[in-house]
C-alpha cells in the first residue's frame, strides 16, 4: 500500500486570542503539503496571523503547529536597518566578512567557524543580486540607498539562498513594480523547498501548485493554482445553488402533498362520522371502526411529516454548501462625459497626451519614476505643472485611503461628499456597499480595511456632482481578492474617464483599459501599443514577462 507523503505543515486545534479578547483563530486544524501553496482569504480571516504562528513569531493560545523543518519568514512590512548592507539583507553578511578576512590573511579560528563550508559565499551573493537586477558588485552597498521594492526583492532572494525547508512570504509583491514582479515570479517558480505565499496578486497565485483558503475559521486545500481553484469554486457554488433550489422545491412539494392529504383525511373523517350517526347498529363495532380510521390517519400523518422533515434536512444540508457572499450593487449617477470632451492634458518631453471622453488610461512605470508625483501635479491647481485638468469634477483615491475623516462615521463621510443627498438615500448607498446597521454610525477609524475601502469608494463614486474623471493610485494594494472583485464591479458601472496607476496587470485587464501610458525614469510619457487584452476574470496579462 502506498503512503501519502508527510505534510510540510500540520495544524492541530490552533487558536489565538489577543490580549483584548479578540479571537483571531479558533480551533483551526489542517495540513499544507510540500511544494508551492498560495494562501488566500478575506481581509481579517487570519492569514498573516497564521503565517506568524507557523514561523514561531506568535505563540498559540491553544493547539500546536508541526513543521517538517526550519521555517524562513518574510513579513508584509520589512523593518530594515538603513546602515545594513545588501549582504546582510541576503543573510550572508557575517559569512562574507569572515571569508574576506581569511582571504586577506587573517587566520583567526572564529572566521573559519562563522564561514563553515560556504567558501563560495561571495559568488552566491553576487548571483543573487544579479537575479534581483542589481550589480553583482553591490554586496557592500547600504540598504538605505536602494528602493523599497529592491530591498524587498533582496530579502526574498536571501530567503531563497538560505534554502530553508519551509519559507513563508506575506504579500511579497506589494509595492513591486512590473519588472520586480517578473523577477519575483521567476524566483518562486524554481523555489527550493516548500513555499507558502499570502497574496492578492493573481498572477503570482497562478505560479502556485496548490491553493489553500482560510474561510469561516476553516482551512481547505485545493490541488491547483488560483485560476483553477476559482473555476472549481464557481462551478461548485453553481451546483450548490442548484441543489439548494431543487431541495427547496422538494420541501414545498412534500408540504403541499401533506396539506392535500390532511384535507382529504379531514373530509373522510367527517364523512365517516356522519355515516356513523345515520346508521343503527352495534355501537362497539362502530366505535372500533372510528378508532381504526383515526389510527390509520395518524400513521399517514406521521409518514407525511417524516417526509417533510427529511426534505427539510436535505435542503438545510444543501444550503450549508452555498456561501452567502454579498456583492455590492451600484446604480451610479451619469457624469455625462461626451466623447469629444477633453478631460486632462499631459505635456512631457515635448509630447502632449490627452484623456478625452470616457477613456480608461493605465499609467505604468517602474518604482521611483514619479507616477504619484505626476498625479499630484495634475491635482494641484497652483503648481507649475506638466499636467493639467480640463474639468473640476475629479475624484481621487490615494494609495493609503487617507481621504476619510477618521473621527466621523461612514454616514457623515458620505454626507460630506454629497451634502444635498437625503440621509435615507445615503443609507441606501451604504447598504449597497454592504455597510448596514451600526456600521454606518461607527467612526471609520474603527472599521476594517475592507469596510474603509468601501466607504472611500462610495465617497468617490457618489460625490455631487458626479466626477467626470476618477484617478486611482495603486487601488489594489492591500485589498483582498473579494475587495478587488468589488472594485472591478464598481468601475464596470462607471461611465466617466478613468486614470489608474497600477502594477497589477490582471486588474488593469479586468477594467478594460483603452490606453496604456508608460512614464520613464527620464520623465518621458510614452504610449504603449500592447494593451491589456485578457478576458474578464483572467488572472494573467500580456504585459507580464515570461522570460
Amino acid at each position: 500500500m502506498s503512503q501519502h507523503p508527510q505534510p510540510a505543515i500540520s495544524l492541530f486545534d490552533l487558536s489565538l486570542t489577543r490580549p483584548d479578547g479578540t479571537v483571531t483563530l479558533d480551533g483551526l486544524s489542517g495540513t499544507i503539503g510540500l511544494g508551492r501553496t498560495g494562501l488566500i482569504g478575506a481581509n481579517g480571516s487570519g492569514k498573516s496571523t497564521l503565517l506568524r504562528l507557523i514561523a514561531g513569531e506568535l505563540t498559540p493560545t491553544r493547539g500546536r503547529v508541526v513543521t517538517g523543518g526550519a521555517v524562513g519568514y518574510l513579513p508584509q512590512t520589512l523593518t530594515l536597518d538603513t546602515d545594513a548592507t545588501l549582504a546582510d539583507i541576503l543573510g550572508i553578511g557575517p559569512q562574507l566578512r569572515a571569508f574576506r578576512a581569511i582571504e586577506s590573511g587573517d587566520v583567526d579560528p572564529r572566521h573559519f567557524d562563522v564561514l563553515g563550508d560556504r567558501w563560495d559565499v561571495e559568488a552566491q551573493g553576487s548571483r543573487a543580486l544579479a537575479e534581483c537586477g542589481l550589480p553583482e558588485t553591490d554586496l557592500d552597498r547600504r540598504i538605505g540607498t536602494v528602493s523599497g521594492g529592491e530591498a524587498m526583492l533582496v530579502a526574498i532572494a536571501g530567503l531563497r539562498l538560505a534554502r530553508a525547508p519551509i519559507t513563508l512570504l506575506d504579500e511579497p509583491s506589494n509595492n513591486l513594480d512590473r519588472d520586480a514582479r517578473s523577477t519575483l515570479y521567476r524566483m518562486v517558480e524554481t523555489w527550493p523547498g516548500t513555499l507558502v505565499v499570502v497574496s492578492h496578486d493573481t498572477v503570482l497565485l497562478d505560479r502556485m501548485e496548490q491553493t489553500a483558503e482560510l474561510f469561516a475559521g476553516s482551512l481547505t486545500v485545493f490541488g491547483g493554482p488560483y485560476s483553477a481553484w476559482r473555476a472549481h469554486h464557481e462551478q461548485e457554488q453553481a451546483a450548490a445553488i442548484q441543489a439548494e433550489r431543487s431541495a427547496d422545491l422538494a420541501v414545498k412539494k412534500e408540504r403541499r402533498q401533506r396539506q392535500e392529504a390532511e384535507t382529504l383525511l379531514a373530509r373522510r373523517l367527517r364523512a365517516g362520522k356522519k355515516a356513523s350517526e345515520q346508521r343503527r347498529g352495534d355501537k362497539i363495532v362502530m366505535n372500533q371502526r372510528a378508532s381504526e380510521a383515526q389510527e390509520s390517519a395518524g400513521k399517514l400523518r406521521g409518514n407525511l411529516e417524516n417526509r417533510v422533515e427529511a426534505a427539510t434536512e436535505a435542503r438545510d444540508r444543501a444550503a450549508e454548501r452555498v456561501r452567502r457572499e454579498e456583492s455590492i450593487h451600484l446604480e451610479l449617477p451619469d457624469p455625462r462625459v461626451a466623447r469629444s470632451r477633453r478631460i486632462a492634458e499631459f505635456e512631457l518631453s515635448g509630447r502632449t497626451l490627452v484623456i478625452q471622453g470616457p477613456e480608461r488610461v493605465a499609467l505604468i512605470g517602474g518604482n521611483g519614476v514619479g507616477k504619484t508625483t505626476l498625479l499630484r501635479e495634475l491635482l494641484d491647481s497652483t503648481a507649475l505643472r506638466r499636467a493639467r485638468l480640463l474639468t473640476d469634477r475629479v475624484g481621487y483615491l490615494a494609495q493609503r485611503l487617507d481621504g476619510l475623516v477618521e473621527g466621523a462615521s461612514a454616514l457623515e463621510n458620505l454626507r460630506l461628499a454629497a451634502p444635498e443627498t437625503p440621509d435615507g438615500e445615503i443609507r441606501g448607498i451604504l447598504a449597497r456597499m454592504l455597510l448596514r446597521g451600526d456600521a454606518v454610525h461607527r467612526p471609520v477609524s474603527t472599521l476594517s480595511g475592507g469596510e474603509r475601502f468601501r466607504v472611500s469608494l462610495a465617497r468617490l463614486l457618489f460625490a455631487e456632482p458626479p466626477a467626470q474623471l476618477l484617478i486611482l493610485d495603486e487601488p489594489t494594494n492591500n485589498l483582498d481578492l473579494a475587495s478587488v472583485d468589488r472594485l472591478v464591479e464598481a468601475l464596470s458601472e462607471y461611465r466617466g474617464a478613468l486614470l489608474v496607476v497600477s502594477h497589477d496587470d490582471a486588474f488593469l485587464a479586468r477594467i478594460h483599459c483603452d490606453r496604456v501610458w508608460e512614464l520613464t525614469a527620464e520623465g518621458a510619457l510614452n504610449e504603449r501599443g500592447d494593451l491589456f487584452a485578457a478576458e474578464p476574470g483572467d488572472s494573467r496579462s500580456p504585459l507580464v514577462r515570461e522570460d
